[in-house]
């Protein structure tokens, strides 16, 4: 296989991101995600491949919840905030307030313009990263805008 196709091929698949949130007991934390796509109107269903090692993984994994904040353009300091394992501290994580989720406790991003509740329906784990298929059991709107993406915040994951 051509390596440097496959690689700019696969980064031509447009990403927008979310910031996972999951909560399992007295532990929460956020992380950014970009691999996410809604896979069901009936049920309403989504998808995210949640990296193997991240510390999102298992409380997902053992809570069979969580939610997504959507960020909205102009959100990048979020996006940048949770690439790496956060934990809650004074009210915020990262820097940023959040809030429990009302259906499930799981973190959502204060000012997210958008977000879901999801109950795990699905948990494969292939390669690096696992599929989690996660049925939308609750969802917030705050404020209608466009979504951020990997291309404005000048970041790549993927190839």
């Amino acid at each position: 296989m051509n390596e440097q196709a496959k690689k700019t091929a696969l980064l031509m698949i447009p990403y927008g991101l979310q910031v996972l949130g999951a909560k399992d007991g007295d532990k929460a934390t956020l992380a950014t995600v970009n691999w996410t796509t809604q896979c069901s109107f009936k049920p309403p269903q989504v998808v995210v491949g949640l990296k193997g090692d991240s510390g999102a993984h298992g409380l997902v994994k053992n809570a069979k919840t969580f939610a997504m904040s959507f960020l909205g353009t102009g959100q990048k300091g979020q996006a940048f905030a949770f690439f790496k394992h956060v934990e809650p501290e004074g009210g915020k994580m990262g820097g940023f307030a959040y809030e429990a989720g009302p259906t499930t406790g799981c973190p959502i991003v204060s000012d997210a313009p958008a977000w879901v509740e999801c109950k795990v329906i699905g948990f494969h784990e292939y390669g690096d990263h696992t599929v989690v298929v996660g049925e939308v059991i609750e969802a917030g709107l705050k404020n209608e805008v466009e979504p951020l993406t990997l291309k404005e915040i000048g970041a790549k994951y993927g190839g």
